[in-house]
């Protein structure tokens, strides 16, 4: 077994790491810096610029000059063998990404170490979209000897800001498409975890990133994250995170009609039918909420299970709640790590005391886990709360930590009203072993992505977004990339 405790200890030092512009290692303009601490126990990690607009305007120029320099003269070829030498550098380095990534946000290493082949699989997907970018030819109908076709082109500077949940995957997510395509990046990282996004920059510069293609600027969101939003040296914004932030950044991309891409929350329905084979449906039904300790945006957290099933797929859901082990990240048989800060353990604990006075079962859990081995963290028991109806809070509002709300049904149609009769629509669950009610509530039901029998599956080749208020453009597939390419069509008179 790997000494992850030894080789956290060598990965950070309480040290300053710095931003990264234009190719080029830098404090923020201001001096000013953000601590970046350890969720499991508090500990200093690092200390990391905290960026502002300066430092945004700073980042954008040296994208612009990227773009319009040597960048621009690289050929499909070229961008698609730089995306395979980071991959096969991300490879080589997985296992320190991965505790980065614990470290920096809690998620426990088996799961960090787990997506390897999704992280693996994105950049050499988006290599091979590199070289398959083309634009048509085109007959027309205008008068005389006109030939007419389509190219396409980088859509040019990317502004980027993702959040703290997932840094290594939601990096890629941004990055990725904007390398195969010709554009360039100013990321802003959550400043709840900037660690792992610098160590990308690393990566990438390594493998021979040319300078400004890729620049890295922490900050917090009112502060580097708006100047980003609104430059209007930033071509197109893509954003990871809360509706409400989504909202904000969608205003301030009007100043001069950047392309916008918003991936939000979500309040996803995961439906139980009494024909599911419960042994399968259980585990799958819990850790759609239980993983990452409950803080992903696809959070299957509204449970709707059949009447004739309900009682007994509760209990053993409860069960199974109980057995996970609570831990520090790097722990290797941690299932449930903590959460990432004090103010969002709040959060939780106002929703988990919320519960039974709106009238909801405490079935297990319902309170944190604090103390010995887990002191100076913010841990919550996986939670389960039955006799749950839709106007409650914890039915109808985004936790972001490990709570089931548990709602009984009877119908099809019913379910289907009860599951749409909210703003969000990311994501739905649905087990049955009858393909024709899958295949009914697959259509049905109003999110980006549907799951039957499973949950969870994400793959480069296939999209990935929401619908209503969880926000608009996909990544993940062929439209992922389009999302960073202009089409200039060009006609000829050949008479």
């Amino acid at each position: 077994m790997t000494d992850w405790k030894a080789r956290a200890a060598a990965l950070y030092d309480g040290g300053f790491r710095p931003m990264f512009i234009g190719g080029q290692w830098c404090e923020a303009r201001s001096g000013a810096v953000i601590e970046a601490r350890n969720p499991a126990d508090g500990s200093l990690l690092a200390t990391v610029p905290r960026g502002g607009a300066e430092d945004i305007d700073a980042a954008v120029a040296a994208a612009r000059k990227a773009l319009e320099g040597p960048w621009a003269r690289f050929t499909p070829f070229e961008r698609q063998n730089l995306l395979l030498r980071i991959a096969d550098r991300f490879e080589a380095e997985w296992e320190s990404l991965c505790l980065s990534d614990t470290l920096d946000m809690g998620m426990p290493i088996q799961r960090t170490l787990a997506n390897s082949r999704r992280v693996l699989g994105m950049l050499r997907y988006y290599a091979g979209q590199a070289v398959a970018t083309h634009g048509d030819t085109i007959p027309n109908s205008f008068p005389g000897e006109i030939y007419s076709a389509t190219v396409r082109e980088p859509v040019g500077v990317v502004g980027a800001i993702i959040p703290w949940n997932a840094p290594i995957a939601g990096s890629i997510w941004k990055i990725g498409p904007a390398l195969a395509t010709g554009c360039t990046v100013v990321l802003k990282p959550s400043e709840e975890a900037s660690l792992t996004v610098l160590m990308i920059a690393r990566i990438m510069q390594e493998a021979g990133l040319p300078d400004g293609v890729l620049n890295i600027v922490p900050g917090l969101g009112a502060e580097a994250g708006a100047a980003l939003a609104a430059h209007p040296g930033v071509d197109k914004i893509v954003f990871t995170g809360s509706t409400a932030t989504g909202q904000a950044i969608a205003r301030a991309a009007t100043g001069n009609l950047k392309r916008v891409s918003l991936e939000l929350g979500g309040k996803s329905p995961v439906i139980v039918c009494r024909d599911a084979d419960i042994d399968k449906a259980v585990p799958v039904a819990a850790m759609a909420v239980f993983a990452n300790s409950g803080q992903i945006c696809i959070a299957g957290s509204r449970l709707f299970v059949a009447r004739e099933i309900h009682d007994e797929f509760l209990g053993r859901v409860a069960d199974y709640a109980a057995g996970l082990r609570i831990g520090h990240g790097i722990e290797e048989t941690t299932e449930i790590g903590p959460i990432i800060s004090a103010r969002q353990a709040g959060r939780i604990a106002g929703y988990l005391a919320a519960g039974p006075k709106e009238g909801a079962h405490l079935l297990t859990g319902g309170g944190s886990a604090e103390g010995g081995h887990l002191a100076g963290g913010h841990y919550f028991q996986p939670t389960v709360f039955g006799g749950v109806t839709d106007e409650m809070s914890i039915a109808r509002e985004e936790i972001f930590g490990p709570v089931i709300s548990a709602l009984p049904f009877d119908s099809i149609d019913e379910v289907v009203a009860r599951a749409n009769a909210t703003p969000y629509g990311l994501a739905a669950g649905v087990f049955s072993t009858h393909l024709g009610t899958a295949h009914k509530l697959a259509h049905r039901l109003r999110a980006g992505s549907v799951w039957v029998n499973m949950y969870h599956a994400i793959d480069p080749a296939v999209p990935f977004g929401g619908v209503k208020m969880s926000g608009y453009g996909r990544e993940g597939g062929r439209g992922h990339v389009e999302d960073y390419l202009d089409t200039k069509a060009i006609w000829i008179n050949t008479d």
